[in-house]
């Protein structure tokens, strides 16, 4: 029988101390590249396996990250927790996942202290409750980092879109295509992506000259079915849109079959997030893309330097987003003739403020500080 491969072990094979090899077990930042790379290589050769239980009691917490999101069923949430799994394996971490669902947003607070009471080493939260002042002390223990949207009551990490843009961005689209009755088609008001979204929609409007017409916003479609029911409301009115910005995946998901199924193709649209087959239907569905990935990757890298630095200020990251030119955004209003073409490569805002949200296209994130000026300032 092969015996055990002790620390020790690793630590003379890579010609350092056995404290040097246990940092770079830990994650410790302060070890150079040079001698972490050597430590790595010699438990390769050694296949060595660190004792997950006695770290764990000898740190006071695990070595498992904990991660609420809405709901596994929604391809968003599904591919962040896939890149946050990949990030924290990377880091030799593992992933507790729990759902709240997307209809009771207050088991959320019952779910995160579950979590917090087996010693999770932090918390990755995808926020749904009303109010976060129930984690006031807990972020001095276990840091915490929110996801997707930002937390009401305290200051903490995030990883977020620029929501406010991505309004402004799809709606300034279809008015650049000649549209004058744009709708707006959204979830729930207490959602505050939601809120910045329409923001967005209503800052576009106002930039065009145009008064904003209430017949034209629709909201609180929490799902699908809620959302084909506003849709056909706002088809159905005395004066119906022209083009309708769906400002989620699900309002999209109720909307575009609606138009299809009624021969409406007629109707230009531009949808926040991309979904399955929405670039196979005629006419395909132009979108506002941001990547889950990318998001669920800045989440983990923010909560392990956290990890690294208890004591550092809160930071906001800002993952980009992209307008994606298919056509279904690109029809000119009925009776109207062809708008001049534009650049259908990159679609880019027009102001300064989308021109930021753009910033680091590709993969990169920007970093602001005081997340909670954010919503505020908008």
């Amino acid at each position: 029988m092969r015996e055990r491969v002790t620390l020790r072990d690793v630590a003379h094979l890579a010609a350092v101390s056995a404290k040097t090899v246990s940092r770079v077990v830990n994650g410790d930042a302060h070890v150079t590249p040079g001698t972490r790379a050597r430590v790595q290589q010699a438990i390769a050769d050694l296949g060595f396996q660190p004792n997950l239980v006695a770290r764990s009691l000898r740190v006071g917490r695990t070595d498992v990250v904990g991660l609420v999101v809405e709901s596994l069923a929604d391809p968003f949430f599904a591919r962040l927790t896939s890149a946050v799994e990949q990030a924290a394996h990377e880091r030799g971490l593992a992933v507790m996942v729990s759902s709240v669902g997307n209809r009771e947003p207050e088991r959320e607070p019952l779910i995160v202290e579950s979590l917090l009471v087996r010693q999770v080493a932090g918390l990755i939260v995808a926020p749904m409750a009303q109010s976060h002042a129930y984690l006031a002390g807990a972020g001095r223990r276990t840091p915490i980092v929110f996801v997707d949207r930002l937390p009401e009551g305290i200051v903490s990490d995030a990883v977020l879109v620029d929501d406010l843009a991505a309004g402004d961005m799809a709606t300034r689209h279809l008015l650049d295509h000649g549209h004058r009755r744009v709708a707006f088609l959204g979830s729930e008001l207490r959602n505050p992506t939601t809120r910045l979204r329409l923001a967005g929609y209503r800052r576009a409007l106002a930039a065009c000259g145009l008064p904003e017409d209430e017949s034209l916003v629709a909201v609180g479609a929490g799902s699908a079915r809620e959302a084909r029911a506003a849709a056909e409301r706002l088809l159905d009115g005395p004066r119906p849109p022209t083009a309708i910005f769906s400002s989620n995946m699900r309002c999209s998901l109720g909307l575009v079959p609606l138009l299809h199924g009624r021969g409406r193709t007629d109707v230009a649209v531009v949808s926040f997030d991309d979904f399955p087959m929405a670039d196979s239907l005629v006419p395909a569905v132009t979108v506002i893309d941001h990547d889950p990935e990318v998001i669920g990757r800045a989440a983990a890298e923010r909560l392990f330097h956290r990890l690294d630095d208890l004591d550092a200020p809160a930071e906001t990251v800002t993952v980009p987003v992209r307008l994606v030119p298919r056509g279904s955004g690109e029809l000119p209003p009925p009776g109207a003739g062809r708008p001049r073409r534009r650049d259908q490569d990159v679609v880019l805002a027009q102001d300064g403020s989308q021109d930021r949200a753009h910033n680091g296209a590709g993969g990169r994130a920007s970093t602001m500080t005081s997340p909670h000026a954010q919503e505020g300032a908008r």
